[in-house]
């Protein structure tokens, strides 16, 4: 059992998610008894047991599904050779199992100015795991960005290579320059990222020049639109703190609501309001 509770510390250290699955409750003759648990991470591999065979990989898959949606859920089984004719279940019992996910949502921050000093505190108050990374190590260190759990320092595309393979992460390049943003967006691309989440600092005409550059070195379409940029809820934000609240209110709502309500219907262009006096990811990083 201290198996499983030591996991989810490493785990949770690590920005890793995971899913508790404890049985419940059982009645009858189960393979699995009260309290017992299986701590699935993220590659299917996991601790513990709630009693093995098929019963097993189905808790299994709903624990990998929990992960994805950040839902509890409860699983009842009836042991039988009906309901599993090729697993010799002749036990006849029944039990319950709750999967409860565990997941600390991981943001990525290329670029390591004020905007992303601030976007990291404010990401890290409600909950992210937060990665700073540069290509200039003195804007990757503790005493520069403290509410990071991880500093990295290297070029942008071996960095952004890197993290592509997480389809759970939040990614947002904020660079010192419009040519290393796209250099971050053109490697992800590369790597066939698809992260949850993938904004850029910039206005509407840098968005416009740099997708086009992206788009003749083969950058596809269809990655393009995914990066919000202007990025950030439509707040009037002006200075790095302003910023930093319309894009953590942003990730919020990209991770409990799977998206900003309304933005499809509205387009891209309304998503800031046309009353806005400035477009705060113009402001100095």
């Amino acid at each position: 059992m201290s198996d499983v509770y030591e996991e989810i510390v490493r785990l949770q250290r690590a920005g890793e998610p995971c899913a508790l699955c404890t049985i419940t409750k059982t009645v009858g003759s189960t393979p699995g008894k009260t309290t017992m648990k299986m701590l699935v991470r993220r590659d299917g591999s996991f601790v513990g047991t709630v009693g093995g065979g098929c019963l097993e990989a189905e808790v299994l898959e709903a624990a990998l599904a929990a992960m994805k949606d950040e839902r509890s859920r409860t699983l009842s089984f009836a042991l039988n050779e009906r309901d599993y004719p090729d697993s010799g279940l002749l036990c006849g019992g029944q039990l319950e199992i709750f999967v409860e996910p565990i997941v600390v949502p991981r943001l990525v921050l290329f670029g390591g100015g004020h905007v992303s000093g601030a976007i990291a505190k404010l990401a890290h108050m409600t909950g992210f795991h937060v990665t700073v990374a540069d290509d200039r190590a003195e804007f990757v260190t503790r005493e520069r960005h403290p509410d990071a759990d991880l500093h990295l320092c290297g070029e942008f595309s071996e960095l952004a290579a890197r993290f592509a393979p997480g389809d759970d992460l939040y990614v947002i390049a904020v660079t010192r320059g419009h040519d290393k943003d796209g250099e971050v967006l053109e490697a992800l691309a590369r790597a066939g990222a698809r992260p949850k989440y993938l904004g850029m600092i910039g206005s509407k005409a840098k968005k416009v020049q740099l997708f086009e550059q992206l788009a003749a070195r083969g950058v596809p379409a269809t990655f393009l639109e995914r990066v919000r940029t202007p990025m950030g809820l439509s707040i009037g934000a002006r200075t790095h703190e302003e910023i930093a609240v319309a894009v953590a209110a942003e990730l919020i709502s990209f991770r409990r609501l799977g998206g900003v309500p309304g933005d499809a219907a509205r387009g891209e262009g309304a998503r800031r309001g046309p009353d806005a006096p400035r477009d705060p990811a113009c402001s100095p990083r």
